[in-house]
């Protein structure tokens, strides 16, 4: 199942993708919750009810809203918090060695998120930047979880069953800003708060079932072999799979919620895949090619990500001409 949050008329809708179009819960029956944050903090109980209600649609239902004619959200508008961890080996060696860093040994002892802004959260299309944020903007191709149960150290073993569904997730990254205050050992914060786009429809885990694989050697919890890739203005920039997350997010889920409360509505993001920035891109290019210009991403740009089974999520990069 593939459920959106979207705005028709000044109005906000929550619904199931229906073939080219979106049939609003609201039409389901009365019992049943309309808005995605209820759906959510109502659990798995809410959600087999809602498919058993919309196994029932067809494509030519009444009271479809068509996909082109409604402006999408990020399918939880308003999340309870967002984590983002870690958890692509590949993007942290090939960082640090393009830095003139070993790999840090850490990396395999637990997993490691940090907050990002979940008041700053866009769906497909514009994302507005001030000029600071425009320095050395950059892309992040990842895929998020949100969670639909309430827990509290949670063991790997069981934190699967707390994932409410799986999306596309771009955390925007201003790098100037980011390197500058993370030499003071603390953030990613200014370089990170501004943006973070999700979408285009968060998928139910039973969608992604047939891409299921074994985790890596020694490791607990769902691995789904999804191709990752990026397209900046129609050119293919970066790729990767998802099932190559060295740490999963049922590992994830577990280090969060020591000692900690995890809600219903939260957000826990994989981190960059390998290659899957320009960041990246940029230092390993200049390591054969020492004349090479790094690339950054500029209004006008077009940021495509796109994910086996997870849809497609686009957004535009313009001026924010606010001062």
């Amino acid at each position: 199942m593939k459920l959106v949050s979207y705005l028709t008329e000044g109005k906000e809708g929550c619904g199931i993708v229906l073939g080219t179009g979106i049939f609003p819960l609201e039409r389901l029956g009365n019992h049943l919750p309309t808005r995605m944050a209820t759906l959510l903090e109502k659990g798995h109980t809410a959600m087999d009810d809602v498919k058993a209600a919309s196994n029932k649609l067809a494509d030519g239902s009444p009271h479809v809203v068509p996909l082109s004619g409604a402006q999408l959200l990020a399918p939880v508008p308003r999340p309870a918090s967002c984590r983002d961890a870690y958890a692509f080996r590949q993007h942290v060696a090939t960082s640090r060695r393009n830095r003139g860093l070993e790999m840090i040994p850490e990396f395999d002892l637990f997993p490691v998120f940090y907050f990002s802004n979940h008041q700053a959260v866009y769906g497909p299309g514009d994302i507005p930047c001030m000029p600071l944020q425009l320095d050395q903007l950059d892309f992040e191709l990842e895929v998020a979880v949100v969670l639909n149960r309430k827990g509290r150290n949670i063991p790997a073993a069981e934190a699967d069953s707390y994932i409410g569904g799986y999306m596309i997730m771009n955390d925007f990254s201003a790098r100037k800003l980011q390197m500058e205050e993370m030499k003071l050992n603390l953030g990613p914060a200014k370089g990170k708060d501004f943006a973070t786009a999700f979408g285009p429809w968060l998928v139910t885990p039973d969608e992604l079932e047939p891409y299921r694989v074994p985790p890596p050697k020694g490791h607990i919890g769902h691995t789904h072999d999804l191709a990752m890739r990026c397209v900046v203005n129609g050119e293919k920039v970066s790729e990767g799979r998802l099932a190559d997350m060295a740490w999963t997010f049922a590992e994830i889920i577990e280090r969060a919620s020591y000692g900690a409360t995890l809600y219903p509505g939260d957000i826990i993001g994989s981190g960059t895949v390998g290659t899957g920035c320009f960041l990246e891109l940029n230092s390993t290019a200049r390591l054969t090619h020492p004349l090479y210009k790094d690339r950054w991403l500029r209004p006008g740009d077009t940021v495509e990500l796109e994910v086996t089974g997870l849809g497609k999520l686009i957004n535009s990069i313009v001026n924010d001409d606010q001062t």
